[in-house]
């Protein structure tokens, strides 16, 4: 099968931001760490995973996104980032243009959405997808052929890989998470019950809707305060729900037209903005390598 790689880059903007030196700067004398960074992990990928087709996602939808319409209070808990490093997550974009590359983005949607819809899409146009993030969310993405791909460590699992890793099916991680609870996007889960109580609960049942249908039955179940358990999923019922709605991943978000194949960079471009964030000889060569480029 053909293989699409979708990339989450705003975690590995973020980290190049916390683990770069701060000695980059552009010519207006702007920090540049995260770029130069992220530019390190964007050439180490092409060169070592070589794809045809690649698509790479940004986070666009801060305060914007579905979600928020839903759940004013998600992701809430996050201090906005400074200017410093917005201003390099759109020089990441254009750079990731310049080498020819597909970037989604979206006011609407999150990196997420963008990515399940396209690995969707693709899927039904005879690819398999892998996607390039750690983030434990993203595995309720993946569909028999699919893996996912933590490119800092190394790690790939497919669908078959995610019980071992969260305890949990690939298609129960939505309904885990609204279960338990998502403290890094502010979702507050269902009060009392954790990773284990859930893991339980899904194993038995399936599926949250067959919790919620068949909560008399819960008590039943050799599960420490299975009674009060059952009585917080009634009184909690449609903020489970709603939490569900949260930690879903829609494949339905808007995308560009094609299959994301792999174009030609501008080298124009690609020239301009290597002199504007002061890239070395060396970064300069292998970013014409990855557009194709004339050395």
């Amino acid at each position: 099968m053909p293989t699409l790689y979708l990339v989450d880059a705003s975690m590995y903007v973020f980290r190049a931001w916390h683990s770069m030196p701060d000695e980059f700067h552009d010519a207006d004398g702007w920090p540049t760490n995260a770029v130069h960074g992220f530019a390190r992990f964007l050439l180490e990928l092409l060169e070592r995973e070589r794809p045809t087709h690649i698509a790479i996602a940004f986070d666009e939808a801060l305060d914007s996104c579905f979600r928020n319409a839903l759940y004013p209070a998600y992701k809430a808990n996050r201090d906005p980032a400074p200017p410093e490093l917005k201003r390099q997550f759109a020089w990441c974009k254009a750079l990731c243009q310049a080498v020819g590359l597909t970037t989604l983005a979206h006011s609407d949607y999150e990196a997420d959405d963008l990515i399940g819809s396209a690995a969707h899409r693709s899927r039904n146009e005879g690819f398999r997808s892998v996607i390039v993030s750690a983030d434990k969310d993203m595995s309720q993405l993946l569909a028999a052929h699919d893996e996912q791909y933590d490119f800092a460590k190394g790690v790939r699992w497919g669908a078959d890989g995610v019980k071992a890793r969260q305890g949990v099916r690939a298609d129960q991680i939505a309904d885990y998470l609204a279960l338990t609870g998502d403290a890094v996007d502010n979702i507050p889960g269902v009060t009392g019950i954790g990773p284990k109580s859930a893991a339980v609960l899904l194993a038995h049942f399936g599926t949250l809707d067959a919790v919620l249908e068949r909560i008399d039955e819960i008590p039943f179940l050799r599960l420490r305060g299975a009674a009060s358990m059952a009585t917080r999923l009634r009184e909690q019922r449609e903020h489970a729900l709603l939490w569900r709605q949260l930690t879903t991943i829609p494949l339905d978000a808007p995308l560009p037209e094609g299959d994301f194949a792999r174009g030609k960079g501008d080298a124009a471009e690609l020239a301009s903005l290597s002199d504007w964030m002061g890239f070395g000889p060396l970064t300069r060569k292998r970013l014409a390598e990855a557009a194709g480029l004339s050395v």
